[in-house]
């Protein structure tokens, strides 16, 4: 059964939609080659030179990592209040949008974000800047 809508809106969850785990988002992060909303914060500290860009990239991915973290806590006991709910609401004659389904398609979305900021971080992260384009040219 395809749903008309993705994990990260609400309906999807009204629609019956089986909540992703963390490395199901994450695929699907890689496979749509998302960035995040950060990449103009990710590219300014790119362009720094190191030992200071390497120092906020790592700056950023570990602000990144605790939010992920925490995301991950609040989206596992959300999940688990969506299961309950859909236990004692599975008879409704009409569909409804509860704030249960709103508040996991949020979290979902928090999770895809953090990913792709940490995709990206992590990317800049492994490339070796030349440390000698200043004296090039």
């Amino acid at each position: 059964m395809t749903l008309p809508y993705t994990p990260g809106h609400p309906w999807f969850y009204v629609q019956g939609g089986k909540p992703l785990y963390p490395v199901q988002i994450l695929i699907a992060v890689k496979e749509r080659g998302y960035q995040g909303y950060l990449t103009d914060d990710f590219d300014a500290a790119d362009r720094l030179r190191e030992p200071k860009r390497s120092e906020r990239l790592r700056q950023y991915r570990e602000g990144v990592r605790k939010e992920l973290a925490d995301d991950i806590c609040a989206y596992r006991a959300i999940v688990r209040t969506l299961s309950a709910y859909r236990k004692t609401h599975e008879c409704d004659a009409e569909p409804v949008c509860a704030d249960v389904h709103t508040a996991v398609s949020l979290k979902h979305n928090h999770i895809y974000n953090h990913l792709a900021h940490l995709v990206r971080l992590d990317g800049l992260l492994a490339q070796q800047p030349d440390l000698f384009a200043a004296l090039k040219g």
